[in-house]
Parts: C-alpha cells; sequence; structure tokens
C-alpha cells in the first residue's frame, strides 16, 4: 500500500527520493507484496525485511536518486544474498520529486506500467474494477505492470504530553502505517530534540486551549505531567466530541476523575467513553511497556475495522 502522506512529508525536507517496494514474491519472504521503503541521500523510512536484501535495495536506490525511470530486481534470496528465506522477490525502484508525487492518485488503485511495452492486462483492469466497485484492493505485478492501492488518510490520534510516556508512545506509532500524529504539550523544550518525521508538534501554554483545533473523528491519548491539566483535557474533549479518549492513571484517579466530570455536568453514558487506564496493565508500568500494550490495542482496532468492512462490502456484492 502506497503511503502517500509519507512520501510528502519526507519530500518537505529532501528534493527527491526513491522508493522501493516489494511487487511480489515467490515462496519465503522477508516481507509481504506492497511492503516499501523511502531511501534518500541521507536516511531511509520504512522497511522491506531488513538484514542483506534491504541493505542492497537501499544502495541500489541511492545510486537512482541522481536520475532515472523505474528500476525492476528479480532476487533469489538464497543464491544472491545468502538469506535463508529460500524464496525470491521482485524489487521496484521508483524515483520521486514533488512533481511527480503530484500527479499521483490520492486514493483508490494507482497502476501503472514500469517496464516493457505490453498492453495492461486483463488482470489489472479487473483489479480496477474492483477497486472501484467493491473498495477492494492489493498490490498486484502482472507483465510488467504494477498496481498499488493508495492508503486512505491516517486516524488523526492526538497524544497529549512530552513526558516519558509521549515520547514511548510517539516512538512506537510513527512507524506504523495508518496514523496521522498530533503531539502536544506546553512549551518547544518539553520535546525532545529530534522529532520523528510525519509527526504535527503543537505547542501552548494552555494545551487545552487547542482541543477545538482536534477534528470531532480525532481519537486522543491523554497523559500530561498535570492531573488538573488531564481532567481540563477530559471536560473539553467531552464538549467537543471525538472517536476515542484514553486517559493514563489508576483506577482510583479515574474514580476522582468520574465525580468530578459528572460534577462539571457530564452524564455517566459519555464519560465512560474516556478509557482509563490505557494499555494493557498485565505488561506493567514501564513506559515503553504501556506504548506496546496501546500500540496493539489500537492496531486490533485496526484489524476490526478493517475487517468489518470487508464483510460489509462482501454482503454488499
Amino acid at each position: 500500500m502506497i503511503d502517500r502522506a509519507a512520501i510528502a512529508g519526507v519530500l518537505a525536507r529532501v528534493p527527491v527520493l526513491v522508493r522501493v517496494v516489494i511487487a511480489s514474491h515467490q515462496g519465503s519472504s522477508p516481507r509481504e507484496a506492497g511492503a516499501a521503503m523511502l531511501v534518500w541521500e541521507t536516511g531511509q523510512e520504512g522497511t522491506i525485511g531488513g538484514g542483506a536484501l534491504e541493505y542492497e535495495a537501499a544502495a541500489t536506490a541511492r545510486a537512482l536518486l541522481a536520475g532515472g525511470g523505474p528500476k525492476v530486481a528479480r532476487i533469489a534470496l538464497g543464491p544472491a544474498l545468502g538469506q535463508c528465506c529460500g524464496g525470491a522477490v521482485t524489487l521496484v525502484y521508483e524515483r520521486f520529486t514533488a512533481a511527480d508525487l503530484a500527479v499521483m492518485p490520492e486514493s483508490g488503485l494507482h497502476t501503472r506500467r514500469i517496464e516493457g511495452a505490453a498492453e495492461m492486462p486483463l488482470a489489472m483492469t479487473r483489479a480496477q474494477r474492483n477497486a472501484r466497485g467493491q473498495g477492494m484492493a492489493q498490490t498486484l505485478w502482472k507483465a510488467g505492470w504494477l498496481a498499488e492501492p493508495v492508503a486512505a488518510p491516517g486516524r488523526d490520534l492526538w497524544i497529549w504530553g512530552a513526558g516519558h510516556v509521549g515520547r514511548a508512545l510517539v516512538s512506537v506509532l510513527h512507524p506504523l502505517p495508518g496514523f496521522a500524529l498530533t503531539w502536544i504539550d506546553t512549551a518547544p523544550e518539553r520535546f525532545p530534540a529530534c522529532i520523528p518525521p510525519g509527526v504535527t508538534i503543537r505547542t501552548c501554554t494552555n494545551p487545552a486551549a487547542l482541543v477545538t483545533d482536534a477534528p470531532a473523528e480525532a481519537e486522543h491519548l491523554i497523559l500530561t505531567y498535570s492531573h488538573a491539566l488531564d481532567l481540563e483535557l477530559c471536560h473539553r474533549l467531552l464538549g467537543h466530541g471525538f472517536a476515542s479518549a484514553g486517559l493514563i492513571g489508576s483506577a482510583s484517579k479515574w474514580a476522582r476523575f468520574r465525580n468530578r466530570l459528572r460534577a462539571l455536568g457530564h452524564p455517566d453514558a459519555r464519560i465512560s467513553r474516556i478509557r482509563c487506564p490505557i494499555g494493557a496493565p498485565e505488561l506493567g508500568k514501564h513506559p515503553q511497556a504501556i506504548a506496546v500494550g496501546v500500540a496493539a490495542a489500537l492496531l486490533n482496532d485496526s484489524a476490526a475495522r478493517n475487517k468489518d468492512g470487508a464483510q460489509k462490502r462482501e454482503a454488499a456484492g
């Protein structure tokens, strides 16, 4: 799946990049078809499986930065790289500038000829029809043509607080596809010196004043340094609206918050939409353990949404 937002985020910092994608594979492969990474002169983002394959692919990609059209490489992982996977992969390399990104569709199935002169195969035509009619799309490589679904805009996730847990959450969540992260705290010095690519930073002496800027369908994780600020954020979010909200804390903290939110006029049914605690308590209270638990819950929710959507499309026929 093409993460258009990720490409745009890198191109905001560098003039050109090369995207490397596993177009197809036979037998065992480090990653699935559609797995991709972005490579530029001084860095890279994403992964096609790591190890020797990724090292060689990154070197090839950097050689293409100066110019050239798409490149296709067919690699037998055992004989060529000494990997134990035992399969073979077809890699496609595409060079992107801002002008190239501008002509890519913003949604649907991105279908293009990569090599050769063959007309679009019937399988591609069928895939395009299914993508338009049923919303079903997957990476497909046929006769030198490549089709990939373009990722929908990421789920808006607002993280309130740049302390230990906030930093752990961002470090775990930002590499995952499908999330658009906004990170909020009171001052720039509250954040680490290096902000991960694609993460939007917001600062305000009273962060709760920024609640009105959040989309009504955004999701929120509240974990500031102040219980008073946590409470104010819960209060304002309950009045503003949200898709989901989670609050760091213990059962006793949440009991106090429920009483105070009730006193502020919020009904129990609305208050119960806020989850507290967040993560998986059985994993412990270490910031990274909390982050792993939160990430797992978000990914499970995404999987459930995708399954529900697929079942609805299948039922619709």
